[in-house]
């Protein structure tokens, strides 16, 4: 079905903010994503007991949830699960009964509990709840020895964002409520537990011998999507004063090394954006099947070891995720609607972050990136598709199916065009550090956001009042501004791009080892990205860059990809053993699915694959 672009509204701004329930079609009090109505009851705490069961692929748990009482008279409540078996609901110590509601395709099912006794608005209560994930619970993935980077022990990670902690534990999840949580973890006693809190001590598991129990602590309230735990053949290094990195000991040495900065990010972000309250921030680098990039679990970020390049260059997806310990962890989306709030306002700061450790030319030399992969997203979806909306409807439709560069880039795009109608990145800054301590441990809608802007920018109303609000917010497609961002980084990619674009075969000894040495690696991708913009190259030019800028040698994960794209498109065969090498080496779905699209054209790639097998 071709969906309708929304009017433009000429109300003022005012009036606009106010109907945001009817033009998105959500109610900003509930959230399309979760069984649980954070209206009538708040989870404060979680204590959490889980015993890891490598053999089985299962977590037998026991979490009791402090849940406060938001009315009078309160004896049910709703819990989010998926595929849990639950053993037991007690109350206060007391039996509760409990029913598992119908399954929904995506929110799992309902897990409703009634009180044996009533509550008075303001009460607590602690709901204990016995149970056991699925072997499929989609927040875990459980690997085998074989496809860790040791190939000797068994690895389990998590990843709940966006609506997969209910697979994990029953909870009220939604990024509406905010907890602390304490956990005790059994692990066989070859492997190491980590999880998104500060350690507190371990032990040898009392029942078993031959596990170990670790402690962890969250005193910082967080969303239970942030909740994340890691068991595997760790070790770590110290790399900064309140940092460690986390990784199988064939990648911990060259993790150490990579992300040697984290520090001054750190301490970059906090003059940006006020201080760091989580404590810990320590970086776990995943097993080379990992899918993302990373997650911004709060004490312990999650890695691709796809970012060990050797050269500290892809280190922009840490200060991302550093970036997240103010804008998105610390203030939240109060529903995934709102996702743009977490990810603009991070790339944002991701981008002030490089500006101050960088350059302000080499910010806006990410912006024009960021700009092209908006653009490729918005091709992609469609420009009449409801889903390139900077905020959202997710009335049945899943947060993992919208998920898409549009809100990190359409929204750091609209947070640009502010900075630059109102007074500069300085002044912006201002208002985002501002914003950040207006709303820190708390979850937000865009229009309290949108409220908060106008209240901090009360003297030029006027200029706020000019901004189509409907049409950055409420439209789909591309923004209604594009920004003018500085092209200097730009300009030199295009102008390599385009000597080789226009060579013929007897220009080809002009080209110099001299041209990609001088360009930063972020040029160097955008340079080859340029190129893959185009008609497939000539054989005889691919190889000639080969012969010249050796570009087989780069371990930059970005580099090697786009390099080995334009190789196979230009139809190269012995490309394809690399490529193929590249697409099985790691999991990143970021570089497998394109690799294996591309490879897929060379019958030379399907018989080699065959002989893989």
């Amino acid at each position: 079905m071709r969906a309708q672009r929304v009017p433009v509204d000429y109300r003022p701004c005012s009036a606009r903010l106010s109907s945001l329930s009817a033009v998105t079609g959500l109610n900003v009090m509930s959230d399309s994503c979760s069984f649980s109505s954070f209206t009538r009851c708040v989870t404060k705490h979680l204590n959490l007991h889980l015993h890891l069961d490598f053999d089985r692929h299962v977590i037998r748990g026991r979490v009791a949830l402090t849940v406060e009482a938001l009315e009078d008279r309160f004896s049910t409540l709703t819990l989010d699960s998926s595929d849990l078996s639950v053993v037991s609901v007690t109350a206060n110590g007391q039996p509760a009964r409990f029913s598992l509601g119908p399954k929904h395709s995506f929110k799992g099912t309902p897990l409703e509990i009634t009180l044996p006794f009533d509550l008075s608005r303001g009460q607590h209560v602690i709901v204990e709840v016995t149970y056991e994930t699925s072997p499929s619970a989609t927040a875990l993935q459980w690997l085998t020895p074989e496809q860790t980077a040791g190939k000797k022990h068994p690895y389990l990670f998590s990843q709940c964002q966006a609506h997969h902690c209910r697979s994990m534990i029953p909870c009220q999840d939604t990024p509406s409520i905010k907890h602390t949580y304490y956990a005790q973890v059994s692990v066989p006693k070859d492997l190491v537990a980590v999880m998104s809190a500060v350690r507190d001590g371990q032990e040898v598991d009392p029942q078993d011998s031959g596990r170990i129990i670790y402690r962890f602590r969250q005193t910082v309230p967080m969303p239970s999507y942030l909740i994340a735990i890691v068991a595997g053949a760790l070790e770590s290094r110290e790399i900064g004063p309140r940092s460690r990195v986390w990784s199988e000991k064939e990648f911990v040495d060259k993790a150490a090394f990579e992300f040697s900065e984290t520090e001054a990010m750190l301490k970059t972000a906090e003059e940006l954006a006020g201080p760091y309250v989580w404590g810990q921030y320590d970086i776990l680098v995943l097993p080379p099947s990992f899918p993302y990039g990373g997650m911004e679990n709060p004490c312990l970020t999650f890695a691709t070891p796809t970012l060990l390049a050797g050269d500290k260059s892809l280190s922009g997806v840490i200060a991302h995720e550093i970036a997240h310990s103010w804008t998105g962890n610390l203030v939240t989306n109060k529903t995934w609607e709102h996702f743009w709030l977490n990810e603009g306002h991070t790339v944002y700061l991701e981008r002030m972050i490089g500006r101050c450790l960088e350059s302000e030319q080499f910010r806006q030399f990410q912006a024009i990136g960021g700009w092209k992969d908006l653009q490729d997203s918005v091709n992609t979806f469609g420009a009449n598709n409801p889903l390139t909306n900077l905020v959202l409807s997710l009335q049945d439709v899943s947060h993992d199916d919208a998920l898409s560069s549009v809100p990190y880039e359409k929204g750091f795009a609209l947070l640009y065009h502010l900075e630059e109608q109102l007074g500069g990145p300085e002044v912006f800054m201002g208002f985002v550090k501002s914003y950040i301590q207006r709303f820190a441990y708390s979850s937000v809608t865009t229009e309290e956001w949108k409220n908060y802007l106008f209240a901090y920018f009360k003297d030029k109303v006027d200029i706020l009042n000019k901004v189509d609000w409907n049409a950055w917010m409420f439209t789909p497609g591309m923004p209604p501004v594009k920004p003018q961002y500085d092209t200097t980084m730009a300009d030199t990619c295009n102008a390599l791009s385009q000597r080789w674009l226009q060579a013929k075969d007897q220009d080809l000894n002009s080209f110099k080892q001299s041209d990609v040495k001088t360009l930063s690696s972020h040029q160097v991708i955008e340079f080859l990205s340029l190129l893959l913009q185009e008609d497939p190259l000539p054989l005889t030019h691919v190889k000639k860059m080969q012969e010249v800028y050796d570009l087989n040698a780069y371990m930059n994960a970005e580099i090697r990809f786009r390099w080995l794209r334009l190789c196979v498109r230009s139809r190269w065969e012995e490309a394809v053993p690399l490529a193929l090498k590249m697409a099985t080496d790691q999991g990143r779905m970021k570089f497998t699915r394109p690799l294996f699209r591309r490879c897929l054209t060379l019958r030379s790639f399907v018989m080699k694959l065959f002989e893989c097998f």
